[in-house]
């Protein structure tokens, strides 16, 4: 579940009542959680978050936060401790048994499968279809992911060890894991010996498989039998695990996808900075040469996807390539990372040769306007509004405190539900609201105090929003958001006049959108078969103005709202577009 990153709702401090739900629901489903554990769990007299988020898949989750580690979670009514939590009460939840390898299966977001599961000589805990359980691996009783049982003990047993076991919602190393303070697996006694292993096998060193340290070894055996497949063997030794290593080494080596993924990143990385990539271009904006660059220099049947790498995202990769003394990158606005300098003269680059079946037309350096306008993807710009000083009275009683930022929608339930509980609906008109002293302080000027004693529905929230403090959380595809204060900039559009009444088309903030104003100026100048050119904008240090001969508004506008996909409401000028004129 959270195998990717998930988004943040809203994260706002507990409530009394919701504190006291919480440790009543804590008891209802861990009853061996004594009283004393709750309390150490969830501290009467110390802050306690509630997190609402949305995993990638679309699933609401609550999350319950102390000292910045989540302690719970909340899915669909039902509650599942964090492994934090495992690791103060690792008896919590009857606990299966792995081998290490699984682990990394497991962290990538697959499910437990029966043929990987340890059979300890005491047998496997006694559970019921739908039961929350705990994993662990051999040598430390710390568990590593909660997961509920696809299957009574009776049935996993009938099945020969076959089948998948559990479903795994939460495991160390996940997103859930790393929006905590990111600690490693402590080492908590070792499990007894398992039924399976021979006296020589007894002897096994299990702390060759402890996880203290951060990194879980890349061990991956494909024999495993992490899916079902027909087999007499229940489960693999620790002895059966090194022959198939002895084998695997023996046998060519077989690169991961990972390592795949990072080898052709660097490939076409390379290839776009050798062949591609000019001094002129320079600053060059991370995503643009993301997409105008890199990936053009993609064998054909192959794609890059940074996802898959162990990168995870550009700007890691490219602080890699900068520690390397390869390139240099530098925020030069705000939230917005380019380009600045390339040693060209580095050995990796000069070193660098281009794949033999690498076609010939993909080392010429090659026009980017097509790549632009297929593969850009707009923003999300959701609008926040912070609770300003003035405004704290209307959301104390939510737990809410000053600075806190939420969605329109969160302003209006809060409002709506403050209204309801202090009963100010008009009972003459319910389309009015009774002014009471907190709003009358919040939302009415001193010249009205005396003049205004009711506000329509829409009035109340209309100056709720005008007199808290804007911002505009703006998401690009595979990153994580970012939040500016105030409203963005749109893209401005103008018609200037200049010398012997000839007419110039200017198009100001594409940086603020990550669109690259060579590359649109490229396209413009294809397209209408005019001058089109890009310059310094005035009276700023590193944002672009281009500018194109003619009045191109109408043409410019469908590029931006018909291809580039920016809502309208971020353009604007698009009213200075010539008119067609009448038919005679």
């Amino acid at each position: 579940m959270f195998a990717k990153v998930f988004r943040v709702k809203s994260n706002t401090v507990i409530k009394g009542s919701d504190r006291r739900k919480l440790r009543s629901d804590a008891s209802s489903a861990f009853p061996t959680l004594t009283p004393q554990n709750l309390a150490e769990l969830m501290p009467p007299k110390e802050e306690l978050n509630i997190v609402k988020v949305y995993a990638h898949k679309g699933d609401a989750v609550t999350v319950y936060v102390h000292n910045r580690n989540p302690i719970m979670f909340e899915l669909e009514k039902n509650l599942y401790p964090s492994v934090y939590t495992l690791w103060r009460y690792p008896d919590l939840l009857p606990a299966f048994t792995t081998w290490l390898p699984v682990l990394e299966k497991l962290i990538g977001g697959a499910d437990l499968m029966l043929p990987g599961v340890v059979v300890p000589s005491s047998g496997l805990p006694e559970v019921q279809r739908g039961t929350l359980c705990a994993i662990t691996v051999v040598g430390n009783r710390a568990p590593v992911a909660v997961g509920i049982a696809t299957m009574s003990t009776k049935e996993m047993l009938a099945s020969g060890m076959k089948g998948k076991g559990i479903n795994v919602l939460h495991t160390y190393r996940d997103q859930l894991w790393a929006f905590g303070d990111k600690s490693n697996i402590p080492t908590i006694g070792p499990l007894e010996t398992p039924l399976a292993l021979t006296k020589d096998e007894q002897n096994y060193d299990t702390s060759q498989v402890s996880l203290s340290e951060t990194q879980v070894p890349e061990t991956v055996l494909e024999n495993l039998n992490l899916r079902e497949e027909e087999t007499d063997v229940p489960q693999m030794t620790p002895e059966e695990i090194e022959d198939e290593q002895d084998l695997q080494e023996s046998a060519p080596i077989q690169l991961s996808p990972q390592e795949t993924m990072d080898n052709l990143l660097n490939q076409c990385f390379f290839h776009a900075l050798k062949y591609k990539v000019k001094k002129s271009d320079l600053p060059l904006l991370t995503s643009t040469f993301l997409r105008n660059y890199l990936f053009s220099c993609c064998p054909e049947g192959q794609q890059v996807d940074i996802k898959k790498s162990s990168y995870k995202k550009l700007s890691k990769f490219l602080l890699t390539m900068q520690q390397r003394k390869i390139l240099q990158v530098k925020e030069l606005s705000k939230g917005v990372e380019s380009i600045v300098e390339v040693d060209w003269k580095h050995p990796d680059i000069r070193a660098f040769v281009p794949p033999a079946s690498a076609p010939e037309a993909q080392i010429a350096t090659e026009g980017m306007a097509e790549a632009g306008e297929k593969q850009y993807q707009p923003p999300e710009i959701t609008s926040l509004y912070g609770i300003s000083a003035k405004m704290m009275p209307l959301f104390q009683d939510t737990g809410h405190r000053k600075g806190d930022l939420l969605t329109q929608s969160d302003v209006r339930s809060i409002i709506i539900t403050y209204v309801k509980t202090n009963e100010l609906v008009d009972p003459d008109n319910k389309n009015f609201v009774k002014i009471n002293p907190v709003l009358c302080d919040c939302l009415l000027d001193k010249s009205e105090y005396n003049d205004i004693s009711f506000l329509k529905w829409d009035d109340l929230l209309t100056r709720c929003l005008d007199r808290m403090q804007h911002s505009q959380q703006i998401t690009f595809p595979g990153r994580s958001p970012i939040v500016r204060k105030g409203n963005i900039e749109p893209i401005d559009i103008s018609v200037a006049q200049r010398g012997s009444n000839k007419k110039v088309t200017i198009l100001k903030n594409l940086e603020l959108y990550e669109i690259d104003p060579s590359s649109v100026a490229n396209i413009l100048q294809q397209r209408v078969q005019a001058s089109a050119t890009c310059s310094l904008l005035p009276g700023s240090k590193d944002r672009l103005q281009v500018q194109i001969q003619g009045s191109q508004v109408s043409h410019v506008g469908k590029l931006l709202i018909e291809e580039f996909k920016i809502p309208r409401k971020y353009v604007t000028g698009l009213d200075l577009a010539t008119k067609p004129g009448k038919k005679k």
